[in-house]
């Protein structure tokens, strides 16, 4: 778990920091419980990551993040049962992302702080 810090707000994310669990990410999660939602990191800046939502159960909005913290671009993203599903990406490199429950507001000019893993 990571908490950090958005546009004012404290979060309590998941962390997907490794392959693997970059690619599970929330794949059947069907409640996030006490989590803000689940924060994905690379060793540097990406833009060939794309996110998919097969296997996952709940709408999710995605907010990228530059090497600074600020917000590069967001998606709305349903849930896929399907073998061809939509992918989404940044609409410009970024080096983390955070995936939020639908409907979660993120400011364009937010900041992103991660203060502590525990």
């Amino acid at each position: 778990m990571v908490e950090a810090g958005l546009g004012g707000r404290e979060l309590t994310l998941a962390l997907a920091n490794e392959p693997g669990l970059r690619s599970r990410g929330l794949m059947g999660v069907s409640d996030l419980g006490d989590l803000d939602g689940m924060l994905f990191t690379w060793g540097g800046a990406t833009v060939t990551s794309r996110f998919t939502m097969r296997n996952t159960l709940i709408p999710l909005r995605i907010a990228f993040f530059d090497a600074d913290g600020f917000v590069v671009s967001t998606a709305d993203m349903m849930p896929c049962e399907t073998e061809e599903c939509p992918t989404y990406g940044a609409s410009g490199p970024y080096v983390s992302a955070v995936e939020f429950p639908a409907g979660t507001e993120v400011d364009p000019g937010a900041r992103l702080e991660v203060e502590a893993t525990r």
